[in-house]
């Protein structure tokens, strides 16, 4: 499975890939992460215009102030638009290589476009499995400022997706989650596959060695079902939530 993030701060994801299970599941090459920056697009075009310097500038701007006014900056379609098209043409070019004939058109049977907006569907474990039984390319547009400009949408399919009802400064950490959850439901990326919360009966509280320990002359034990040995018991404390 290969991630295709649409960004203008792709350094932002150095860290969280770079450690655990998703830095294993990338070393391992379960899944892959490619990033597209809008700004590289823009300059692109640019430097067409001024005699075909390829030369990257932080200082080329695809953020404009927003027609009807309001606060804040909207990112450009073009750049988002070329920007997602190098992605298509990526998958395109791979899925060449793998089963050698493909019809012109610049859209990919297993491709999924997902939008991260604070108006979008809200994203669950459930369309996580559903997007990574179906899909080996997931193409994500992270938005800033005050987005992306809507057009975008009009010209490719994709699912406007919300990691929850609150607004973030960026589309960055959503994306983040979108990797880490998606990439969890492939085989092979936890190690264990009955890790998944979702298919095994678990609960808020877990509890490990000691035993018991003292904190301030205040015992505190594992419940005592949990020592027990009796897995039924043990089953019906986790579903209950329990706290006995």
């Amino acid at each position: 499975m290969t991630f295709h993030i649409i960004t203008l701060f792709p350094k932002s994801f150095d860290s969280y890939l770079g450690e655990s299970i998703l830095k294993r599941a990338i070393e391992d090459k379960k899944i892959k992460v490619k990033f597209y920056n809008p700004r590289e697009y823009a300059v692109a075009k640019h430097s067409l215009l001024r005699g075909g310097s390829s030369k990257f500038s932080k200082a080329i701007r695809i953020d404009r102030p927003p027609f009807g006014g309001g606060p804040g900056m909207v990112i450009q379609a073009e750049p988002v638009i070329k920007a997602v098209e190098a992605a298509l043409r990526r998958i395109r070019n791979s899925e060449l290589r793998i089963k050698g004939n493909l019809n012109s058109k610049l859209t990919i049977p297993n491709s999924k476009i997902i939008f991260l907006s604070p108006s979008g569907k809200q994203f669950t474990n459930k369309y996580a499995e559903t997007v990574s039984k179906k899909y080996t390319d997931i193409i994500i547009l992270s938005g800033r400022y005050e987005g992306i400009d809507s057009r975008v949408k009009k010209i490719f399919k994709m699912d406007e997706i919300s990691i929850g009802p609150f607004i973030l400064t960026g589309g960055e950490l959503p994306a983040m989650i979108l990797i880490d959850v998606i990439s969890r439901q492939r085989r092979g990326i936890l190690g264990n596959f009955d890790s998944l919360e979702e298919r095994r009966v678990s609960s808020s509280e877990v509890y490990t060695r000691p035993e018991s320990f003292k904190y301030k002359g205040k015992s505190y034990k594992v419940p005592k079902v949990l020592l027990s040995g009796h897995h039924k018991n043990i089953e019906s404390w986790k579903k209950k939530g329990r706290k006995d």
